[in-house]
């Protein structure tokens, strides 16, 4: 039996999304595409047309008139940051199962409605951080997982980007603190859940500085970090949405007293370092491991959404979590939202807390 899906937003990323169904076709119905802007709707129905040339999806501007008649089994959500949790809910509610873009939320409050709305419903919550089923990163978890780094010591994230204004005038919400948050938020957020996933210690303590250099929004374009975890080691975060003069790299290391592993490439998705004392014996040396001719994705998204929607579908049919379940995904938006606080306080926060992003209104200013 297929799974009636439909998405929800046919904005920038809603591409990837329909990427992802067509490649999983052999499990969806693609019942419906839904977006205010009549417009993007049909351009996102005609582009799945044109990949798969089955009948097109249903066009829907209203969401709720779309969860009422089409009952969909799947709702994949990729409308603006500050909308998800209401419709994520309201999709929940309806008898669907979410995967939703990230953030899945901008305050800890609504994060926390979204993964109890799940639980009370007993319906599946993914968030889309596709960069966890990137091959290198997949590789280097189960490093991680069979103890070959040792004692993990201390990590970094580097998301060294470029956002300029013309991307901001393409649609005024973003860099916004009621629908987006910054570059922390928007750009960095999949660094972010790596980094803290690879650790693999629950976050203690954030120290948080956030500026905003050059871009015209309200939140930041630069934010960086020191993550204090509780079994002693330390996290570093760098993201910027001001690199000239495009899109540089995103870069995740890992540094334990028997390993060392860096992934850089545009979006994670090239080994630079692999180095273990047990590389001989396990049989995947240095030079054996990285790929000088590995080549970056044609966009930062990487190929991930496939992979993901495929473990949701496994999630589903298995009864268990998928690989980022709301709880996962929350744990990202914890230390934005952490770092936000810090640099409004003027000094470290603790976790657990509560903030949401409305809470850095004027900070600027």
């Amino acid at each position: 039996m297929k799974h009636k899906i439909a998405i929800i937003g046919c904005g920038r990323i809603s591409f990837k999304h329909v990427e992802a169904i067509f490649n999983n076709s052999d499990v969806f119905d693609f019942v419906a595409v839904c977006d205010v802007i009549e417009g993007r709707a049909i351009e996102k129905a005609e582009e799945y047309v044109k990949q798969s040339g089955k009948t097109a999806p249903a066009v829907y501007t209203d969401y709720k008139k779309l969860l009422v008649e089409l009952k969909p089994d799947i709702v994949t959500l990729a409308t603006e940051s500050g909308y998800h949790p209401q419709i994520a809910v309201d999709a929940m509610e309806a008898g669907a199962h979410v995967i939703c873009e990230k953030p899945m939320a901008l305050s800890i409050k609504d994060a926390n409605w979204m993964i109890e709305t799940a639980e009370k419903y007993g319906k599946k919550l993914a968030v889309s951080f596709q960069n966890r089923f990137n091959a290198p990163v997949v590789k280097t978890r189960e490093a991680m997982e069979s103890g070959r780094f040792g004692r993990m010591m201390h990590g970094m994230v580097q998301i060294r980007w470029n956002r300029n204004e013309g991307y901001y005038a393409q649609a005024p919400w973003r860099g916004t603190w009621e629908l987006d948050g910054g570059t922390l938020m928007n750009q960095c957020t999949h660094g972010i859940d790596l980094l803290q996933w690879m650790m693999n210690s629950p976050v203690k303590r954030v120290h948080g500085v956030t500026r905003r250099y050059q871009r015209p929004i309200e939140a930041e374009d630069f934010g960086s970090a020191i993550i204090e975890f509780e079994d002693g080691s330390v996290g570093m975060i760098e993201g910027t949405a001001n690199i000239y003069p495009k899109n540089l790299n995103e870069t995740l290391s890992l540094f334990g007293d028997e390993g060392s592993v860096v992934i850089g490439g545009l979006a994670v998705n090239k080994f630079e370092t692999w180095r273990f004392a047990d590389a001989e014996a396990v049989g995947d040396l240095e030079d054996t491991v990285i790929d000088p001719d590995a080549k970056d994705p044609p966009t930062v998204y990487g190929f991930g959404h496939s992979a993901l929607v495929a473990d949701f579908v496994d999630a589903i049919k298995h009864d268990r979590k998928p690989l980022i379940d709301g709880a996962e995904g929350k744990k990202a938006l914890e230390i934005i939202l952490a770092i936000y606080k810090s640099m409004k306080d003027g000094k470290p926060v603790d976790l657990p807390f509560d903030f949401s992003t409305m809470e850095m209104e004027n900070i600027f200013n």
